[in-house]
């Protein structure tokens, strides 16, 4: 990008000399320079150099209710004022971390009453394999202790989220993963499906499941986690047979079963979670993002009133964490759960923003580049490839990447997954903004053919 705020250069100087970024070739950022973002309001951003940029990604998945809500500004202020911290060790608890808890169970599955609160997505599923290790010894089978994943999953990337996610990048940095976790195929039916009809590919990687519990053994298997819609992966919406199976197979074995609902939570499907859309009867739901809308961390797991018991009966459970139930971040989600509610964001995304967005997304199939689109509710994903017929890619060209830096360059935010382009909205866009993400995309594609050919 071109330089013409010298303040921008002063940033990307600190940039390089002082900050670690995640996800991040150092040597690159370094040569190349951060864009510094500084404000934002509604969907869009703004960078120190002026310029404004729709933010198709919701920040990163999270900012449901949009940039600029005072409301949640005034309950932290206000929390600040009263309690700014204390923690929930030791007997303890206040206000903000209860009425929270219970405010979540309220829109949970039904028979999901409690919660243990992290601060983060990936803290949660550290949580999720100590608890559910420890209900098994509590229940006298400490043996199962396996947790089957998806590869190409993302559940975090804490030592123990980067186990349970099945990336391929992240399991070559570091020994990951650990011993008693397993992966069986994702339902990724464009990429992996072959000459298979979706249907038939969907049933397919479901009995990837059995399989896998067979292997393992079932008297050793403690759960299977798994997203509802994989996000990180590329937003792979299973073929609609995959999740009946699933839950076929898992109604037949004595394992729990652990929805990750970061991304898919708080309406990004058109429902509270993911889950509900499915239909899905999780043990244990990891939350976060959306809980706040991203404006301070927090997250957590919504655990079955089943586990709970047996968690609860079972003495010192030795796990947490210093910012568990955080009062301020609890404050924020409290009135960003109140903000959902009372303005029917969820129910408008469903009704009235998904559908105005899959529609117009699914105009740009006719590109020459676009293999497929599709997409659920506020996310949506676009494949890039040299042949629509047999689905095969520009190979070594980092198509993605290529479109991703267009978008960069003309004010619009999409994420690139290798080669597929994904996108995930603030639920609180309108139809005319839409538009203009839908316009500027097929721009962007524009300028990646041109350029790639």
């Amino acid at each position: 990008m071109s330089v013409k705020n010298p303040q921008t250069r002063e940033w990307q100087t600190l940039s390089g000399e002082h900050h670690l970024a995640p996800f991040s070739d150092y040597k690159q950022l370094k040569e190349k320079g951060p864009r510094i973002i500084t404000k934002a309001q509604g969907v869009h951003l703004w960078d120190s150099e002026g310029s404004k940029i729709l933010d198709g990604m919701a920040g990163l998945w999270c900012v449901a209710v949009g940039y600029g809500r005072e409301e949640l500004v005034q309950a932290a202020e206000k929390q600040m004022r009263e309690l700014p911290y204390y923690n929930l060790f030791f007997q303890t608890a206040h206000p903000p971390a209860l009425e929270l808890a219970k405010a979540i169970t309220d829109v949970a599955p039904e028979g999901m009453t409690h919660v243990f609160f992290t601060g983060s997505g990936s803290e949660g599923n550290d949580t999720v394999l100590r608890m559910v290790r420890h209900y098994w010894a509590l229940k006298g089978k400490p043996p199962k202790q396996t947790i089957i994943g998806r590869i190409n999953g993302y559940h975090g990337s804490t030592f123990a989220g980067a186990c349970l996610g099945g990336m391929s990048g992240m399991h070559e940095q570091g020994g990951l993963p650990i011993p008693g976790i397993v992966h069986i195929p994702q339902p990724y039916w464009f990429g992996e499906g072959g000459d298979m009809s979706p249907d038939d590919f969907g049933v397919w990687a479901a009995e990837q499941l059995e399989k896998k519990i067979l292997e393992v053994g079932e008297d050793n298997v403690a759960a299977f986690i798994a997203e509802p819609i994989q996000g990180a992966g590329g937003v792979i919406i299973p073929p609609e047979t995959y999740w009946p199976k699933v839950k076929e197979i898992l109604a037949k074995y004595d394992i729990l079963f652990v929805a990750d609902e970061v991304i898919c939570g708080f309406g990004r499907t058109g429902e509270w979670f993911g889950s509900d859309y499915y239909g899905l009867k999780p043990d244990l739901m990891t939350i976060a993002k959306g809980l706040t809308s991203g404006y301070i961390p927090m997250g957590g797991v919504i655990v079955r009133d089943k586990v709970a018991k047996v968690i609860s009966e079972g003495g010192d459970f030795n796990h947490g964490f210093t910012y568990s139930g955080h009062p301020v971040a609890a404050a924020v989600g409290l009135e960003n759960l109140r903000i959902l509610r009372d303005e029917h964001i969820v129910e408008d995304a469903r009704t009235k923003v998904a559908p105005y967005l899959q529609k117009r997304l699914r105009e740009l199939e006719d590109h020459p580049l676009v293999g497929e689109v599709r997409g659920l509710g506020l996310l949506g994903a676009i494949e890039l490839v040299k042949d629509k017929a047999t689905r095969s890619r520009y190979e070594g060209k980092g198509v993605g990447m290529v479109c991703r830096n267009f978008c960069f360059e003309n004010g619009l935010i999409m994420r690139a997954v290798g080669d597929t382009m994904i996108i995930a909205p603030p639920l609180v866009i309108s139809h005319a903004e839409v538009d203009e993400l839908v316009e500027k995309a097929r721009k962007c594609l524009d300028l990646t053919y041109e350029a790639i050919k």
